[in-house]
């Protein structure tokens, strides 16, 4: 319950709302006692959350105590007798965490479409972390027109070109949410070569390099790939490691949702290792899975392929969502080269009948080398639901198996899907039920795997976002409720620290994830026996419940369960924005022990 320290009558403590200057102040017996204390003196905190069972964000375990907020940062942690405040909240039976830190974000543009972030936050949310592959900026040369075109079912105008732009913006707008980003490897190849499948010449690769350094110097966390997805998967591993080396120079990270996750999942890994230690920076592998049923059950091998690279020294960790299907572009079911292109070249080649014939031949044989037959890792098209139409005469597909849709269509299905990529200018989205309940569990299990949604932070009227995934509005209750509650995977403890201080450390957010005094007040309040998802995959779009409180930046975003239109949110910056990083390079000189700064 909210409450307030100002001038306080007796009445009050009996439960009483009433509306001062135009604003409802909400009391209750339970905080009488801490408001009795600020009827002399002005109150000393901001905010001020008493009677809760705090978990840290480091794994250990609760205790009884109160968190005070001032000028957006916590003051103080502990049992505080007589503290004082603006503002109260009773948090009696309740868990007052960090706020949860969204390792993997697709808000990139939502938020400039809708700044409340309501199906994000409402889950707890605080910061996401955007910039999958292909990053809100730098958006030049051939990048720009079908980046522009993809902007448009948001309502939203390209204003920006560098990443640094792109921030700028965020912060005009407002935002109820953090964001901090990654530069795309996919973006910047398509800023200078556009999406094509060749060797980048010397001078090209040359420029690429010089847009990941200008990004780095914006802010971006560091570099990020898509390796399933044109054009990020045409660049090989040394130039993977080319760019990487970049980011390294600004204490970055590289970032990568693999190659395959399926059959060639360890290979996948491993490039990942490399590219971590060829170029000097910590991995971090987007959506940890093991990715189609014939693979099911083979989780533990890629688990022991990471923990024996984290255990002869190399700084790589993952994140996971915790369902067992995924979501991405319906065209992610063509063969690779049919991906390349613009989307008018992608739609043209899908009209062409020979087109048609080796893509049904591609998808029923498979072919050397490709892993990601989308249709084949789902056991087929029943696997496959279409969840995000923009053209009206297609919403109607919204919901429906791909094998459904063939039926609706009178079509078979390979038809189906090449006519609707068509009439969607190759942009509908679906979903993949791909993955094992068991090999979900396991990863989790892994001390070094945090959470990411991989979804956006949308509402309900949003129509450009059609059915979407549930993850987009379940992600972290889903944790909280199923994971911790039902099937004890997790312990809580170790849950928060899954979405709060593993996130930061891996990112490099210093100043979040922990309940300490000097962090940012991001904090999220909910109860353990209550929270839960709603949104499923029939009906996505129902917010979770049991999360009474948000706030960010020491502003109450959340409020008895509901949107107070606070936009506190600010963008949060990689190491190598300007002024935040001296860069030092050590090397080790021979016969000591000590490393000494090179010139």
């Amino acid at each position: 319950m909210l409450l307030t320290s100002r001038g306080t009558p007796e009445w009050f403590s009996r439960g009483f709302a009433i509306v001062f200057c135009g604003a409802a102040i909400l009391v209750g017996t339970s905080a009488s006692r801490h408001l009795t204390a600020g009827r002399g003196p002005e109150p000393f905190y901001d905010l001020l959350i008493v009677h809760g069972h705090i978990i840290d964000g480091s794994g250990s375990p609760w205790f009884e105590g109160s968190v005070a907020v001032k000028d957006g940062k916590i003051a103080d942690v502990g049992r505080l007798e007589n503290a004082t405040a603006k503002q109260v909240v009773d948090a009696a039976g309740l868990v007052v965490a960090p706020g949860f830190i969204d390792l993997h974000s697709h808000s990139d543009f939502a938020l400039l479409a809708d700044g409340k972030a309501e199906s994000k936050v409402r889950q707890g949310v605080t910061t996401e972390i955007l910039g999958e592959s292909d990053s809100a900026g730098p958006v030049l040369g051939p990048a720009a027109a079908a980046f522009d075109k993809s902007l448009e079912p948001l309502g939203v105008k390209r204003d920006w070109t560098t990443l640094g732009e792109y921030f700028a913006r965020v912060e005009r707008q407002g935002i109820s949410v953090n964001i901090a980003s990654y530069v795309g490897s996919g973006q910047v190849w398509d800023d200078v070569l556009g999406n094509v499948n060749r060797r980048p010449t010397s001078e090209e690769m040359n420029k690429m390099q010089q847009l990941v350094d200008q990004a780095m110097r914006d802010g971006a966390l560091g570099l990020s790939s898509g390796l399933i997805y044109a054009p990020n998967m045409f660049a090989t591993t040394d130039e993977l490691i080319a760019l990487s080396k970049v980011a390294a120079k600004y204490g970055g990270i590289y970032t990568s949702h693999i190659r395959g996750e399926g059959t060639h999942g360890i290979q996948s890994i491993e490039e990942a290792i490399r590219i971590s230690e060829k170029a000097g920076l910590p991995a971090h592998i987007l959506h940890f899975k093991m990715d189609g049923h014939v693979n099911w059950g083979r989780m533990a091998e890629q688990v022991r392929v990471i923990q024996a690279a984290r255990d002869r020294g190399v700084d790589i960790t993952a994140n996971q969502y915790p369902y067992v299907a995924g979501w991405t572009g319906l065209k992610q079911c063509l063969p690779p080269k049919y991906l390349e292109g613009t989307p008018g070249e992608i739609v043209a080649r899908l009209k062409d009948p020979a087109s048609r014939a080796e893509i049904r031949r591609a998808i029923d044989q498979g072919l050397p080398g490709w892993d990601n037959n989308e249709v084949k890792s789902v056991g087929g098209w029943h696997g496959v639901l279409v969840a995000t139409c923009q053209k009206p005469e297609n919403k109607q597909y919204e919901g429906q198996r791909l094998d459904e849709v063939a039926r609706s269509m009178g079509k078979e299905p390979v038809d189906a899907l090449c006519d609707l990529l068509i009439s969607e200018d190759a942009a509908a989205e679906a979903i993949y039920f791909s993955m094992s309940e068991a090999d979900v569990e396991l990863a989790m299990k892994q001390p070094w795997v945090g959470i990411g949604s991989d979804g956006e932070a949308v509402n309900p009227d949003m129509k450009f976002a059609g059915r979407p995934h549930p993850r987009f509005y379940g992600t972290f209750p889903r944790v909280l409720g199923v994971y911790v509650r039902e099937k004890k995977v997790l312990t809580l403890p170790d849950a928060v620290r899954k979405m709060t201080a593993l996130p930061a450390q891996i990112t490099g957010l210093a100043d979040r994830g922990l309940l300490r005094p000097g962090m940012a007040a991001d904090i999220t309040i909910f109860n353990p026996n209550t929270v839960m998802d709603k949104a499923t995959f029939e009906n996505p779009t129902q917010y979770p419940v049991g999360i009474p409180y948000v706030i960010v930046n020491g502003v109450v975003v959340i409020s008895r369960g509901q949107h107070t239109g606070s936009k506190p949110g600010h963008v949060l910056y990689g190491r190598g924005k300007a002024g935040h990083l001296k860069v030092r390079v050590y090397t080790r000189l021979p016969h000591l022990s000590r490393l000494q700064p090179s010139s």
